[in-house]
């Protein structure tokens, strides 16, 4: 899968966790990870482009996914698979 998948991610975060593993799991092998907990840049930038706080924030190629909840929503309703394989 060549889509380029950004997650914005905490050490702490089990709901980061958990979104790199539905990723692995829809066969995404390459997640770039934006830790903001060891580069406060990366937060703010992330805050800037996203209006959001929490983590994780995804991105799926230049499509701004939300976090794991709005993942797992689009996986539910297999629009998950459309956006991957775009």
């Amino acid at each position: 899968m060549s889509i380029k998948v950004i997650v914005y991610s905490k050490e702490t975060c089990p709901y980061c966790v958990m979104a790199k593993k539905l990723l692995s799991e829809k066969g995404v092998t390459e997640i770039q990870e934006i830790r903001i907990d060891l580069d406060p840049a990366a937060r703010d930038n992330m805050i800037e482009i996203t209006g959001r706080m929490t983590v994780p924030q995804i991105f799926i190629g230049d499509t701004h996914v939300g976090g794991f909840d709005d993942l797992a929503k689009l996986n539910r309703s297999g629009d998950l698979d459309k956006l991957l394989n775009s």
